[in-house]
């Protein structure tokens, strides 16, 4: 099969067949980013050092706000410690099974104490919008490592539930004030009986907007994306369980954020004024 007939079947179970977008370019990278799936089976086979530490060039490759860099990682193998993330992160068990787990830092004491041995107060530091550029340059770091790991035959799954017990994960790792795990991340090659798919996203015409914010169809294209979901869901051994069901519950209560519905007075624990 050719790049450009690879892309286009690509592209369909991306969107589930909900939409045409067609294969105008045709790539190693694009393939690589299309075929993106979430791993949560893994062989026990250790990340090498040395893969590790290239992944994590490719992650600092990313662009960074002001070249300000205002991001860590810590990298954990050890089973207990990989036990006890897992127990804080609403008991996800393939986080132990993994060989590697990483936990994403937004980092701002590294400039706290620059500014501290050049006898400098950082004021902006204290606010939200140096927060926000520390959890973008987290997030855009981590994905670059996700893409690359997934070139070199890793697989890889987020785990937004890390900020569950912020606080208990901080001790755990060490972090200084001004340090908060956004993310986790496991890590490992997938296991010979894995059979994640790709999961449909939603239609294209509900994400891209030409010049303004235009919703169109919303309505009945949610609902042939619930059907494609609820079908994914079911080959996966979940239940059909559609989308729209799925978000409300999500974010229908303070209690459905899982622990989460207390972000802002942890990071004011853990040394983010937040003005």
């Amino acid at each position: 099969m050719d790049q450009a007939n690879a892309t286009s079947e690509l592209l369909a179970a991306r969107y589930g067949g909900l939409c045409d977008v067609p294969a105008a370019a045709a790539s190693p990278v694009l393939a690589l980013l299309l075929s993106h799936r979430s791993i949560r089976r893994y062989r026990p086979d250790p990340v090498p050092q040395a893969l590790l530490e290239t992944l994590i060039a490719a992650a600092q490759s990313a662009a960074t706000s002001s070249n300000l860099q205002s991001f860590s990682v810590v990298a954990v193998t050890d089973p207990e410690r990989k036990a006890r993330l897992a127990e804080w992160s609403n008991r996800q068990g393939f986080i132990r099974e993994a060989p590697l787990f990483l936990a994403w830092i937004a980092d701002l004491s590294r400039l706290a104490r620059l500014g501290d041995r050049q006898g400098k107060t950082l004021a902006g530091l204290d606010y939200l919008e140096t927060f926000i550029v520390a959890a973008i340059d987290a997030a855009l770091a981590a994905q670059n490592f996700a893409v690359a790991a997934q070139a070199v035959g890793l697989g890889i799954c987020y785990i937004g539930a890390l900020r569950s017990r912020p606080e208990e994960v901080a001790r755990e790792l060490a972090l200084p004030p001004r340090a908060v795990a956004l993310f986790g991340m496991t890590v490992g090659y997938p296991a010979e009986d894995d059979a994640s798919e790709v999961k449909p996203r939603l239609p294209q015409p509900l994400v891209l907007h030409r010049e303004q914010y235009a919703p169109r169809q919303e309505e009945e294209a949610i609902a042939g994306y619930d059907s494609a979901l609820a079908a994914f869901s079911e080959r996966q051994g979940l239940g059909p369980t559609a989308w729209t069901p799925r978000v409300l519950a999500r974010v229908g209560s303070a209690e459905a954020l899982g622990g989460r519905d207390r972000m802002a007075e942890a990071l004011r624990q853990l040394g983010f004024p937040l003005k």
